[in-house]
Formats: C-alpha cells, sequence, structure tokens
C-alpha cells in the first residue's frame, strides 16, 4: 500500500476487484510450496485487499453524505461557534481525504472565510477559511476520524514515532513520519486543552459533579517518575549551525490514579467504573488542582470509602490529606504509607544494624510482620535500641531509616493491620505500574530530551490507552469540534 488509491465511489466495481484478488488468493497452486512464510504472505495479501474494500466503502459514505444538502445545512449550522462577525460563504472547494487502507477521496465542499472589516492594498481580501463539512466531522487535517485516532493512538502508545508508522502502514495509513508526530502532538493538545477547560470550570465554580463514585470503594494512588526535559541555554545563536544550545534536566512527572475495589479488594476492571489515570509535569500545585478536578468531577464525596496511598513524599501528606477533607470524603477514608516502600526501609536499617545475611534477614522478616500488624511502635523502640549501640556511618543510616518510619507514624500512615481488615491494597502497585508504562516505556532515557509541552501532550495520552479510556477520550475530542454559538 505504498501509493494512494484513489477512489470511484463505486461499491459494485470495488467489489467485483476486491472478489477478483481474493479469489485468486484463496486459490490452492503449487501445494508443494505451502509453508508457514508462504501462508503469512496470502493472509497479508487478504488483510490488505480488505482494508482497501473498508477505504472504498469509507469514501463512498463520505460521497454520499457530501451530496446529502440536510447534511451540508447541518454542519453550516453546528459549526456556526467558529463563526465571526464577518464569516460569510465563499462557494466551494476541493478538499483531499485520506481513508483506511490508503484510499484517498476528492470532495468539493462549502467553504466559508472571515472578510476583514477594513482591508486595506497590503491586506488579503480574504482571511483563511474553513469547509464546515470537515470540521464538524473532524477532518480538517484530510484524514477520516478513524484514520486520524489511529495515527494519535500509535503515535503515543508505540515505543517511537517511527515505530509507530510502520504499523501504521500495516493499516493501510502511509503517511510521512513528520506528520505522524504533529497530528500526535496535535490531537494530544487537544486533550490538555479540554483538560484545562475543566480546571477553568473547576476555579469557577461550574465544575458538574457525577455520582459515579457514589457508594463505591476508591483507590487514589499518586507516585512521580522522572523525564529528561529540554531547557534552552540563553545567550545568542550559534554562528555555524543557527541554533540555541540546550541542556537535558532531570523534572519528576508527578502521576495519579482512581480506581475503586469489590468488597473482596479486587481492582474493578470491567469498565462501569472507569480507571482515571493523569498527571502533569508543572509541578504539585497543578497536580493538586488536577487530582481534586477529578474527584469533584466523579463525586468522591459520595463514595463509601477511601483510601490515599503513596510513598513518603512530603508534599503529598502536607496537601492531598487537605484536599481530601475539603471535599468531604467519607468518614472511612484511610491514608496509607505504601506498605513496601516502608519494607524496603526496613531493609536498609537490617543491612547497616547486622553484618551477617542471617542475621538481617531474619531481623527484617520479623520487623516487617510487627508492622503489618500495626505494631510500629513497638517496632522503633527496637529499631531505638541498635541506634544506641551504634557509631559514625553506621549510626546515620539506622537513623535515618528509624526517622523514616517515625516521621510515617506521626502523620498516621501505618494503620495496616485497620486498613487490611477492611480489604484494601496496602500497596501502591497500580500507579507504580501506570509510571513504568506511561512514563519509563517511552519518555524516560538518557539518551531522551523532551521539550515540556510535548512531555505533557505524551504524558496525558498514554495515561488514556492505559486506562482503557481511549475511545471516550477520542469522542471528546471530536465532540470538541462543535463549538458551541455562545463559546
Amino acid at each position: 500500500m505504498k501509493n494512494s488509491i484513489y477512489s470511484t465511489f463505486d461499491l459494485s466495481k470495488s467489489l467485483e476487484q476486491f472478489q477478483e484478488k481474493v479469489t485468486k488468493l484463496l486459490e490452492l497452486t503449487n501445494i508443494s510450496e505451502w509453508d508457514g512464510r508462504f501462508f503469512k504472505e496470502r493472509e497479508e495479501k487478504i488483510r490488505e485487499s480488505a482494508l482497501i474494500l473498508a477505504g472504498e466503502c469509507t469514501a463512498l459514505l463520505l460521497h454520499k453524505l457530501s451530496k446529502s444538502q440536510e447534511f451540508l445545512d447541518k454542519a453550516m449550522q453546528q459549526t456556526q461557534g467558529w463563526w465571526h462577525k464577518t464569516t460569510q460563504k465563499h462557494g466551494c472547494k476541493k478538499r483531499q481525504i485520506l481513508t483506511i487502507g490508503n484510499v484517498e477521496l476528492s470532495l468539493k465542499l462549502p467553504y466559508v472565510v472571515e472578510r476583514p472589516t477594513q482591508p486595506n492594498k497590503n491586506q488579503k481580501s480574504l482571511q483563511t477559511g474553513f469547509c464546515p463539512f470537515l470540521r464538524y466531522l473532524g477532518m480538517s487535517e484530510g484524514l477520516t476520524p478513524g484514520v486520524f485516532s489511529k495515527i494519535a493512538q500509535y503515535g503515543a502508545i508505540a515505543g517511537s514515532f517511527e515505530a509507530a508508522r510502520t504499523t501504521l502502514i500495516d493499516w493501510g495509513i502511509n503517511i510521512s513520519l513528520k506528520r505522524i508526530e504533529r497530528l500526535t502532538y496535535y490531537f494530544g493538545k487537544i486533550g490538555i486543552d479540554l483538560r484545562q477547560s475543566k480546571l477553568k470550570n473547576l476555579e469557577c465554580g461550574s465544575l458538574p459533579t457525577k455520582n459515579v463514585l457514589k457508594d463505591q470503594r476508591v483507590i487514589i494512588a499518586v507516585d512521580g517518575g522522572r523525564t529528561r526535559i529540554r531547557i534552552n541555554n540563553k545567550g545568542r545563536r550559534k554562528v555555524k549551525t543557527n541554533r540555541v544550545g540546550y541542556t537535558g534536566e532531570w523534572i519528576e512527572p508527578k502521576l495519579l490514579t482512581i480506581y475503586v475495589v469489590n468488597e473482596q479488594g479486587e481492582k474493578i476492571k470491567n469498565g462501569e467504573i472507569p480507571i482515571t489515570n493523569d498527571g502533569t509535569y508543572s509541578g504539585f500545585e497543578v497536580f493538586l488542582q488536577i487530582l481534586e478536578m477529578y474527584l469533584i468531577n466523579l463525586g468522591i464525596s459520595q463514595a463509601k470509602q477511601v483510601l490515599l496511598i503513596a510513598d513518603g513524599a512530603d508534599w503529598i501528606w502536607i496537601h492531598i490529606p487537605r484536599l481530601l477533607k475539603k471535599l468531604n470524603c467519607p468518614i472511612q477514608t484511610y491514608q496509607l504509607l505504601d506498605f513496601y516502600h516502608a519494607a524496603s526501609h526496613l531493609q536498609d536499617f537490617a543491612d547497616a544494624a547486622f553484618s551477617t545475611k542471617d542475621e538481617r534477614q531474619q531481623w527484617f522478616k520479623k520487623a516487617r510482620k510487627t508492622l503489618k500488624k500495626g505494631q510500629a511502635l513497638a517496632l522503633m523502640r527496637n529499631m531505638d535500641e541498635f541506634i544506641h549501640e551504634a557509631t559514625g556511618e553506621r549510626l546515620k543510616i539506622l537513623v535515618r531509616e528509624r526517622n523514616y518510619i517515625l516521621k510515617a507514624y506521626r502523620r498516621r500512615l501505618l494503620k495496616y493491620n485497620e486498613v487490611a481488615s477492611q480489604k484494601l491494597p496496602l500497596g501502591s502497585g497500580a500507579v507504580e505500574s501506570l509510571i513504568r508504562q506511561v512514563v519509563n516505556l517511552r519518555m524516560k532515557g538518557n539518551s531522551k530530551f523532551w521539550l515540556k509541552d510535548h512531555a505533557e501532550i505524551m504524558l496525558h495520552l498514554r495515561c488514556q490507552w492505559i486506562a482503557k479510556t481511549w475511545d471516550n477520550f477520542c469522542d471528546s475530542i471530536f465532540n470538541s469540534f462543535i463549538k458551541p454559538i455562545n463559546a
């Protein structure tokens, strides 16, 4: 599918060509040559023919819509919100559209432009306009909605844009690498703008509250990752390259996941209650706004139980508990230090306290059980016994690890026995898995330098995919092309 196929809008001819190609492919000739490789070739050719037929059908459907005056009028009316006072109809223009199977079609569509109020000699009489038909259907980029969303999907979830292009070619979408990159960021930027619109509604007090979390057992897990962000150097451009140098600064993206568990403590993944994933590179203040927006929108105050679980980062435990209190979370709201983070500090304490492996493991297993039973005070008294006998660097390590447990105890984050009795999770594995899939597998690496805006977009897109809410996310993107008249 290297070259585009131009649609003839003739279904009978398309079906005839498809039948002719596939009939030949179904023939059992040269049986002696058949093996797995040979069968795979036939399989791929059948798939290619099917994709072309799908593209031809899509092209015919668009052609029929473009000839429907009723639909053209509807598109004109639904896009009135994008018109200005001086916007006028300006005849028709031909537009090329690419659909699945690398099938291309040409449509002659009504066009509107904004005329300048006081044109002068050096100013063109007509400004850039648009086709209401294409804008209404989300096809202003010359792609069908299915193709556009598929490009953004693989541009985001593939390991690189090069890998995305390879996969898209298999779908019969053969466009340039630069265009895939541009369209992925454009699609994702719309998603970021929609999120920003919700944040403005939150600020104005007009954010709607749904009852998604009503009577549910809700888990809120928070954590951070690492990504190298490109920071341009100050000063003049270099004479030879005409470029400004840059440095790569490690910045922590902060991520959240909000999900629901059943009475047995198992994560609900049936789609009835969607998982919410998101994050930002803009610091904890913006992160808190995003978290608040989601919690209000989902109806956190109507939940049956709430568990906030995270590692020991100070910013989390200083700010998020206040936010939960502000949002009138239910009485059964728990805050918990991730048990496995706490246990890792006990292991570090054991490594410093004992000289032999057996002693370390024996003490660690006992300390871990003590912590899990909710006997943190007894555990710290035992830790203090080792601290009193230590000196030098060993003393510093023991005090540091004991203080980590002490700080969590004072914040009441070690109630593992109480949380376990409610059959709620003790670990933040959900958000750690999210960081691995969203950040580490695509965005983290010593040789990777991201522009901050691009990193934010990629983070947001990948979060939607991992949450399995991509279809709903795409619906919101295409709905945004219908702008209310009073917007």
